[in-house]
């Protein structure tokens, strides 16, 4: 096995993330926002390069006021910590400290009657706070005001994407080599999240292993089942590379296939490449997902699709755009997602394929490109 040794990217600089929460400013006053409000959580790692420790009850937060200096509220023992981020030269920072109350020093920093943005990650306790301090400010989440302020990625992100794809993919040319008949899906498990981690990521967010009946719970992650002669095997799995995410599934067979499994498999690997091929600047993220759901439909499994097409992917795994029915956004070039139709034979086997692919000036680029053939492993 060669373990990738491709060189790490630059880091994001403080010109990086500060111009970050400039456009996020600027995006936030284009709805009709005052600012934004920003808690722990991906948003906060994605415009400041800031990840506390440990995210407790204290009070962090992230104000963003277009035209003003964003300012970073800390309890005092976090202040190191924040003062050391990536971004912290472009921003003020304020502490509090155990024993006071941060809602009051958050008032200095927040406008009386103003409407911000505010993070989805922002804790309850902390939501009803600000509420209770400053009665006459209004919130609204950024996933219904900003859903599209992190989905389009600029090169440097794009470059940690395909990293971290390529790493997954390794991963898959790996795993397939091993032994799975008389294995528990938990070992098979162990097996890709050490793979994951040899080719490169620091962090390992899944490893889903379906193996029989198990396969047909799109969200089945991996049991103590003794995987069979003749079991197909839904094996998907991702987590974080240079801080950006990978995501791919694939779906194998212990030994030779029956005619169903190999018709189930190219029916989604089917839609999976029509989806794909349908990618393009301007098209409406419902599309992709109407795409594989009119090839599935039309083989006769459209009720055994049971989940959306796809859903954006960068700092995190999940987060918009999503590829589902309703979803009008059109796709712009930079932004990455999955493609991941399924069909689920309850009691039976699952087939899914997934690839993470992002959008060009021309159609789409696939950012997993391990074979889509149904792979019999032993």
């Amino acid at each position: 096995m060669s373990v990738s040794t491709d060189p790490s990217p630059s880091p994001f600089t403080h010109e990086d993330y500060g111009s970050r929460m400039a456009r996020s400013g600027d995006a936030a006053r284009a709805v009709g926002l005052d600012g934004l409000i920003v808690t722990p959580g991906p948003d906060l790692v994605w415009l400041t390069g800031y990840r506390p420790t440990a995210i407790t009850e204290r009070l962090t937060m992230l104000v963003i006021v277009p035209g003003h200096r964003p300012t970073l509220l800390v309890p005092a023992l976090e202040r190191p910590d924040a003062e050391a981020a990536d971004g912290a030269p472009v921003l003020e920072i304020v502490d509090w400290t155990d024993g006071t109350d941060p809602y009051q020093v958050a008032r200095d920093l927040v406008s009386p009657e103003a409407e911000y943005g505010i993070s989805d990650s922002t804790w309850a306790m902390h939501v009803l706070g600000l509420q209770r301090t400053m009665r006459a400010t209004a919130y609204r989440a950024l996933t219904e005001c900003l859903p599209m302020l992190r989905a389009v990625k600029d090169a440097a992100e794009l470059t940690r994407l395909a990293a971290a794809g390529a790493a997954a993919d390794a991963t898959y040319q790996e795993i397939v080599h091993l032994r799975f008949a008389g294995r528990r899906e938990s070992e098979v498990a162990a097996d890709l999240a050490r793979l994951l981690t040899e080719f490169g990521h620091e962090q390992v967010d899944f490893t889903v292993v379906g193996s029989g009946p198990n396969g047909a719970n799109p969200h089945h992650e991996a049991g103590e089942r003794v995987i069979g002669e003749g079991d197909m095997v839904v094996l998907d799995f991702g987590g974080l590379r240079y801080g950006y995410g990978s995501d791919t599934t694939r779906t194998v067979v212990v030994g030779e296939p029956t005619p169903e499994q190999h018709r189930v498999h190219d029916i989604v690997r089917e839609a999976q490449s029509a989806a794909f091929e349908a990618v393009r600047p301007g098209v409406a993220c419902q599309e992709i997902d109407r795409v594989a759901r009119a090839v599935i439909t039309e083989a006769g499994y459209g009720e055994q699709f049971l989940h959306r097409t796809g859903h954006g992917i960068g700092v995190t795994t999940h987060e918009p755009p999503y590829m589902v029915e309703g979803e009008e956004q059109p796709l712009r070039p930079g932004m990455c997602f999955s493609i991941e139709p399924g069909i689920y034979l309850a009691g039976r086997f699952g087939v899914r394929i997934e690839d993470i692919v992002t959008v060009t000036p021309e159609g789409g680029a696939r950012l997993n490109n391990t074979d889509h053939g149904l792979r019999v492993v032993e």
